[in-house]
Formats: structure tokens, sequence, C-alpha cells
């Protein structure tokens, strides 16, 4: 798993992320990219009695040089975490801990009883979840990506798939594979599933929703055009899906269909767009699904991506090594992810 921005701040920052951020001490970098990404809130130094206790935010982190992966919530503010893998009898990977079944209330008393600590730079960032058993994407599903491309919205979902082995963390990095030359960018909202889910109705299917995630799917376009069609190459080579920061709960996110989308590249806008513009909501795209296949807790659905990308832009634009990729989704947070060589 790449963790590049861990280990370039580890020495200093790169030539694009002083363009974007200041260049100060790395440590102090690295504790500000995490505050950055993690708060959706106020994200300035407060005096530690007036930090905000970490909510229904969920994290998979390391710490410094131990492997042992941990399970934790943040503020909404990120300037505070605390572990719950550490002594509130929860599993410390993600998966495991969507099938222990806690309820919200359950989640928020084991977060009052376990201590908070202040972001440090000490902290690893990995994907909210590592083990998806389905990562299941929905193209075509906002009017103006439909329209950038002249396509009339379908009248279907539009499903495939990307792979475990494409997922990345919310600072790490996206590798520029030498087999393809028009890599891309799409914010998307994703939605991860808390149940077993089977033959559900619309009105149903959001009770089976944990909470959502940033994900940007990344694509390599010349292969998504090859293989007569199919997406899979084109879209599930190693790093195409970073996901993170964290995983918000559901009852976090007042209205997922009226969240702003956007995604920026070294620092320019690319995209900015509205959940509201989703062709097919939430609910019907859980529905349609569960008519076709079981869904299972963990499992990601990514719900489509606003106009904005590379490919459709006139004249096309692609990314390169050295291109810096921040996303963000209001309510939940923001990624950057940068471009490497292989």
């Amino acid at each position: 798993m790449a963790k590049c921005l861990t280990k370039l701040l580890s020495k200093r920052p790169s030539s694009r992320l002083s363009e974007l951020y200041i260049t100060i001490q790395p440590h102090i970098f690295r504790r500000y990219l995490m505050r950055n990404i993690l708060g959706v809130g106020v994200s300035q130094d407060k005096k530690p009695e007036e930090l905000k206790k970490p909510t229904l935010r969920f994290i998979q982190f390391l710490r410094g040089n131990d492997e042992r992966k941990r399970l934790g919530v943040v503020s909404e503010d990120g300037n505070t975490f605390a572990e719950l893998s550490g002594g509130a009898c929860v599993s410390n990977d993600f998966l495991a801990f969507l099938k222990q079944g806690f309820s919200s209330q359950e989640l928020l008393q084991k977060i009052d009883r376990v201590q908070c600590e202040r972001m440090n730079d000490r902290l690893i960032l990995l994907p909210p979840i590592i083990n998806p058993g389905k990562i299941i994407c929905v193209g075509l599903n906002y009017k103006g990506h439909c329209a950038e491309q002249n396509k009339q919205p379908p009248t279907d979902p539009v499903f495939f798939s990307k792979f475990s082995n494409a997922l990345v963390g919310p600072l790490d990095c996206v590798v520029a594979h030498s087999v393809t030359k028009r890599l891309d960018w799409e914010v998307e909202l994703a939605v991860v599933m808390n149940r077993k889910c089977r033959h559900v109705t619309c009105k149903d299917a959001m009770n089976y929703v944990f909470g959502y995630t940033i994900a940007q799917d990344i694509s390599a376009r010349d292969w998504q055009k090859r293989n007569g069609g199919q997406f899979f190459i084109g879209k599930s080579m190693d790093t195409f899906c970073p996901i993170g920061p964290a995983v918000v709960h559901r009852s976090m996110i007042g209205d997922p269909h009226n969240l702003y989308l956007k995604c920026t590249v070294n620092g320019e806008e690319k995209q900015n767009g509205n959940t509201r513009e989703m062709i097919f909501r939430i609910d019907e795209l859980i529905s349609r699904l569960s008519s076709f296949l079981t869904l299972l807790p963990g499992d990601i659905i990514l719900t489509g991506t606003p106009k904005g990308v590379g490919m459709y832009l006139k004249p096309p634009q692609y990314l390169k090594v050295g291109d810096v990729i921040q996303s963000e989704i209001q309510c939940v947070g923001k990624m950057i992810n940068q471009v490497i060589a292989p």
C-alpha cells in the first residue's frame, strides 16, 4: 500500500505540496494535513480544554512504526481522536467492527469512555475500509457528466466494479502506471453498507447504510475504451481508488442528496457539483443492486461523478507525475493524493 505523502513528509514537503501549503517543519506540516483533511468545521488550534470530542467519524490508522492496525474516531474539526480498538471491546478492523452490530447510541457511549487524544504527527491514516467484499461503481449518474459527453441520461443505472487492490488512503499516492497515458480524476460520494441486504425496497434501502466517505475514481481512459468497452482494467489498476479520510456515520449527514463535492488538481478547480444532481439516488441504487445480488457489511458503492473530468475538457487534460489531486465532499472531509511514477 502506497504511503508516499507520509514518507515525503518525513523528509520535507514536495515542491507541488509547497505550492498549495506553506513550507513549514515536516512534523507540523503532517499534523496540519491530517487536521485539514479530517476536519469539516473549525480547523485552527484551540486550547486543550476547548477541543471538541470525537464523534461518529471512523478512521483506520497506524501509530508511528507500529504495524498494528487500529480503529478510531475523530472530532468534526479534526483536532482530536480516540482509539476505539484499544479497550472498548471494538474490533481493530472496520469490516469486523461493522459485523459487531453496535447501534449509534452504543458507539457514542463507548466514545465517552475512551481517552481522547490531540491529533499528532505519528498517526498514519489508512483507507477507512481495507478489505471490502465489493466495490461497486455507477457510471453516468450525474446530469452534467452525461451532458459533457453529449449523452442522454441512462434509463437504468450503469454498474461496474473496482477491486480492492485499487484502494489507498486519503494521503497516499496514485501511481501513473507506464501502461497508460490518459490518467483521469473523478470525485465521488461513496456509500458504506451496514447490514446484509437482499431484495430491499427503496423505502427501506437507507436503513442498510452505515455511512459515507470520499472516493477518487482514478481512471485510465485509454484502457477504459479498450477490451470491448469493459471498464475493469481501466478502473482497477493498483492505487486507482483513494478513499477516506473517514467513514462518517449516516446520522452525521443531514441529506446525502444535497452535498457539494469538489476536485482540484494542483489547486485548480476541475469539478464542482452537488449530489442532488444524481440521476439515480442512493436508495434506488441499493434497491436495484439488492434485486440482483446480496450486499454485505462493508461493501462500498461509488455513486458517480459530476462534470469536469479531464477527458471531456477542451482540449482534454490528464494527470501527470507530480500532480496533486484534492477531493472534497461537504460534511465528509478532504483527501490529498499525489501522482507518482511507477
